[in-house]
């Protein structure tokens, strides 16, 4: 039996999600002024991402404010170096921020309607309506890959900023790795806008359903 007076704030996979607030907000800090500092904190936030989900399924502390931690501590940091990436790049601006917002609108709305249906987890909600989304979802190898080479793209766009790396026949490798992760970030993005659809087509048979509930009870009390 679950003991009704557990502290959800000190679940292990939570306590780590705060190690990757407090590495998220040391990159910020560095950004502008130390690169190796800051992508290295960064890098290893990201990295403690899929640690905090195995240790959710691992110990059975799995909860609705750590899928929210998790997902607001990955949107934040990757807003916080898309701006900074604006102020690298001013040219580009307009795609930073439609990046941006692409990337919360779509995970916000899409873990809001994941609880409203009663998920404890934005990946685990029922996608087998959607198969660009239920093999994103349902296939772990496959969300690293797409989620690893979106965060590799603004890594290395980041680092370019400050120095092009090793020459490879006379392209910089942090250039070559950003130019190969492009791609992935595009498609990443057009996931994202998926999501987005996805997620407001939910939220609205969940009204649709609400209303017909409402509906049904009004008639039976008139």
């Amino acid at each position: 039996m679950a003991d009704t007076h557990e502290n959800v704030f000190l679940f292990v996979p939570n306590i780590i999600g705060y190690g990757r607030i407090f590495l998220a907000i040391l990159s910020c800090w560095f950004m502008t002024t130390n690169f190796s500092v800051a992508i290295w904190c960064y890098i290893i936030s990201g990295f403690l991402d899929a640690l905090d989900g195995h240790a959710a399924r691992f110990l059975n502390q799995s909860s609705k404010f750590g899928a929210m931690l998790d997902m607001l501590t990955d949107r934040c940091a990757t807003a916080c170096l898309l701006i900074t990436l604006s102020l690298f790049y001013p040219r580009w601006i307009f795609l930073f921020q439609m990046s941006t917002a692409i990337d919360i609108a779509s995970h916000w709305l899409h873990l809001h309607s994941s609880t409203m249906s009663g998920a404890a987890s934005h990946k685990t909600i029922d996608l087998s309506g959607n198969p660009i989304l239920h093999f994103y979802y349902t296939s772990r190898p496959f969300l690293f890959f797409m989620c690893g080479g979106n965060e590799l793209f603004y890594c290395m766009l980041y680092v370019c900023h400050f120095t092009i790396g090793p020459s490879l026949f006379g392209i910089g490798l942090w250039q070559v790795l950003c130019i190969l992760s492009a791609p992935i970030a595009l498609a990443k993005a057009c996931i994202s806008l998926v999501h987005l659809v996805t997620a407001a087509q939910n939220m609205a048979s969940l009204d649709a359903a609400e209303r017909g509930a409402l509906g049904e009870e009004a008639k039976k009390t008139s």
